[in-house]
C-alpha cells in the first residue's frame, strides 16, 4: 500500500460516502444550502438529482452528520423492493404505515422531526412512491412532522414527470448536483489529500491535473478512481510524483476496462442503512 510511501495517514481516494472529505466546491455549497432551507421552510419533500458519480451519497451524509442532534434521520438504500418490503427498511422491522404514525408521535413529543432520506430513489416503484408520499401525510396543525429527500440518478425527475405522480412531483422542490468545473479538480485533489494527512510537495504535475480534469469529466468518483490507479502505479515505479507517464498509462488502463464493460468504469461504493429504529 502506498500510503506510509507518500506520508498518508488514510486513504484519500477511498470509495466509502466519507463526509469528512466532502469538498465543498461552489455547486455542492449551493446544494446544501437548499436542502437546509427546504428543511427550514418546513417543505416535505426535497429531491436531489445527480448522475453517478457526482458525490450525492456524501452529500446526504454529511447533511445527515449535521442534524443527527436535532432532528431523528433515517437513511434507505434498499429501493428495489416493493410498498412491505421499503417499510421494513424504514422502520427495522415489519410494520406498516400505522407503526410508522406511532414511531413518528413518539419522536415528535421528544421534540424532534423525523429526516427520511432515500438514495437511489430511481430504483422505486411507482406504488412505493406513492407510499412514500402517503407517509409525509401525518403531521400537526402546526407543523411537518417529516422531511423526505429523495436522491437519485436523473431518471428520477423523468418517473416524477409521470401523470399518476402528479400529486407528489408538486410537492419536491428539486435540486441537481453538477460535474466539477475542470479548474477546481487540482482543489478537490488537494483538499483530500490533506483530509489524509498529506503535508508535502504537490504529488501530480499540472499537466496531470488537467489530464485528469478531461478524463473524470467532472464527477468526483472519476476522479477518486484515477488518482487512487495513478498512485498505485507511481509507488510501484517507485516515483515521488505523478507525471504524465502515469497518467498516460492510467488512461490507457481505464479506457480498456471501459471499452470491455460499455462505460466508465467508477469505483464501487459501499452503502449503509440507517433505519428508523436507531436514534439521533
Amino acid at each position: 500500500m502506498f500510503l506510509k510511501f507518500f506520508g498518508l495517514r488514510e486513504q484519500p481516494f477511498g470509495v466509502t460516502p466519507d463526509p469528512r472529505f466532502l469538498y465543498l466546491s461552489p455547486a455542492h455549497r449551493e446544494v446544501l444550502t437548499s436542502l437546509y432551507s427546504g428543511i427550514e421552510a418546513d417543505r416535505n419533500f426535497l429531491g436531489l438529482i445527480a448522475k453517478p458519480g457526482m458525490g450525492k451519497t456524501t452529500i446526504l451524509f454529511y447533511l445527515m452528520e449535521r442534524l443527527r442532534t436535532t432532528a431523528h434521520t433515517a437513511f434507505v438504500f434498499q429501493t428495489q423492493c416493493n410498498s412491505r418490503e421499503f417499510l421494513h427498511f424504514l422502520l427495522g422491522y415489519e410494520g406498516d404505515r400505522q407503526e410508522f404514525n406511532r414511531r413518528l408521535l413518539a419522536h415528535a413529543q421528544a421534540g424532534q422531526h423525523m429526516i427520511i432520506v432515500i438514495d437511489e430513489a430511481q430504483n422505486l416503484m411507482p406504488e412505493v412512491l406513492e407510499t412514500v408520499r402517503l407517509l409525509s401525510a401525518f403531521e400537526t396543525p402546526a407543523a411537518n412532522l417529516t422531511h423526505i429527500i429523495l436522491a437519485g440518478q436523473p431518471q428520477l425527475a423523468d418517473t416524477l414527470e409521470t401523470p399518476d405522480l402528479a400529486q407528489l412531483r408538486k410537492r419536491v422542490s428539486i435540486v441537481h448536483l453538477e460535474p466539477l468545473p475542470a479548474g477546481e479538480i487540482k482543489t478537490y485533489i488537494e483538499h483530500r489529500l490533506k483530509v489524509a494527512g498529506y503535508r508535502g510537495d504537490p504529488l501530480f504535475t499540472p499537466e496531470v491535473y488537467q489530464a485528469i480534469a478531461t478524463f473524470s469529466q467532472g464527477a468526483p468518483r472519476n476522479v477518486n478512481n484515477f488518482c487512487f490507479n495513478a498512485l498505485s502505479l507511481t509507488y510501484a515505479l517507485q516515483k515521488r510524483v505523478v507525471d504524465m507517464d502515469v497518467a498516460a498509462e492510467v488512461m490507457e488502463d481505464l479506457d480498456i476496462l471501459t471499452s470491455s464493460c460499455g462505460a466508465r468504469i467508477e469505483s464501487p461504493g459501499i452503502e449503509l442503512s440507517s433505519p428508523l429504529s436507531t436514534g439521533p
